[in-house]
């Protein structure tokens, strides 16, 4: 088995839902930034910033469906419909080719990390115990 998966798959494995949810952020905006710098080559590589996009949209999916409506009331519903809106944005700058889109959503994402870093820090989930099962964001 290839040292460096098993050395991700312990990561993930091992990591408090804080650190998962800072993980999907950090994974989306790498896979972003490798779109846009495949954009801002003289040869696209059409092929290649289709894939990182799609990455990114995965992920964003993965944040969606990590929400928990129920403890997460309003909080929840405005960061799905953001997310919503995040993928819808790199739908057309995956069609369009174009960076603005794209750029849109990297500061959305970076934001977004931000805040669930400050609260992840204040809180102490980010270093707290992994029971219990699922992520929960907005909970």
């Amino acid at each position: 088995m290839n040292p460096l998966r098993s050395y991700k798959e312990t990561q993930i494995k091992t990591a408090t839902p804080g650190k998962l949810i800072l993980m999907l952020y950090d994974g989306a905006i790498r896979h972003l930034n490798q779109a846009l710098e495949d954009l801002s080559k003289e040869h696209r590589r059409y092929d290649s910033i289709s894939n990182s996009l799609i990455k990114t949209q995965d992920i964003i999916a993965e944040l969606m469906i990590s929400l928990d409506f129920e403890r997460g009331g309003e909080i929840a519903r405005s960061l799905f419909g953001l997310y919503v809106f995040m993928n819808r944005r790199l739908l057309d700058g995956n069609i369009s080719k174009e960076r603005a889109p794209l750029e849109e959503v990297k500061t959305l994402l970076a934001e977004l990390r931000g805040a669930w870093a400050e609260v992840a820090d204040k809180a102490g989930v980010s270093t707290g115990s992994t029971q219990g099962g699922g992520v929960n964001i907005a909970g």
